[in-house]
């Protein structure tokens, strides 16, 4: 029997639904994801503090500013993702309660600044600084992915029909349509 069958049968008879976030928490790859974050946190300074401080100034200003503007997005990527982290395993540890875990996780705002790849002059940054970026939003987008996955099940909301916005003008022009000829019978 494989391991999801297993749970799938632990869970079922119980008629309990199992909670992604809570199994993922205390997996194992949670700690990697926590492992890999930290560190590329790490790196991104060690980074920036040298080879990167050493690899700016000899840069054209232009490209100056842009190393700037990106180094401050990475750095702000960067704790966004490693409060997230820190939040899930201070909860996966016990030393704060899912409820105070999601008032601090609603400050997290893991919002995109813009992918820089398709900026001018991205391609003239030193290639470690680029590497770093890269990394960050490889990370950003699973812990994204992650957080939606993990985000607690509102009571109800399954329930309620989803607003198909296509759906509903596909309607309206039928029924605009179905009532064309009628008027153009009473003419």
């Amino acid at each position: 029997m494989s391991n999801g069958s297993r749970v799938e049968n632990l869970f079922s008879s119980k008629g309990e639904t199992v909670s992604f976030g809570e199994r993922f928490q205390a997996s194992e790859q949670f700690d990697r994801v926590f492992t890999e974050g930290m560190a590329l946190v790490e790196r991104a300074a060690a980074y920036l503090d040298g080879d990167g401080r050493r690899e700016s100034k000899g840069l054209p200003s232009q490209v100056t500013v842009l190393y700037a503007t990106e180094s401050m997005r990475l750095t702000t990527r960067l704790l966004e993702l490693a409060s997230w982290l820190l939040i899930r395993r201070a909860l996966k540890e016990g030393e704060i309660t899912a409820e105070q875990a999601e008032a601090k996780r609603a400050r997290v705002k893991l919002q995109t600044l813009g992918r820089p790849a398709h900026t001018k002059g991205f391609a003239e940054l030193p290639q470690g600084l680029r590497d770093l970026i890269d990394a960050s939003f490889m990370l950003h987008d699973r812990i994204v992915q992650l957080d939606r996955a993990m985000l607690p099940a509102q009571p109800g909301v399954e329930d309620v029909p989803q607003v198909n916005a296509v759906a509903t003008q596909i309607s309206n022009l039928e029924r605009a349509f179905a009532a064309s000829p009628r008027r153009a019978a009473a003419s």
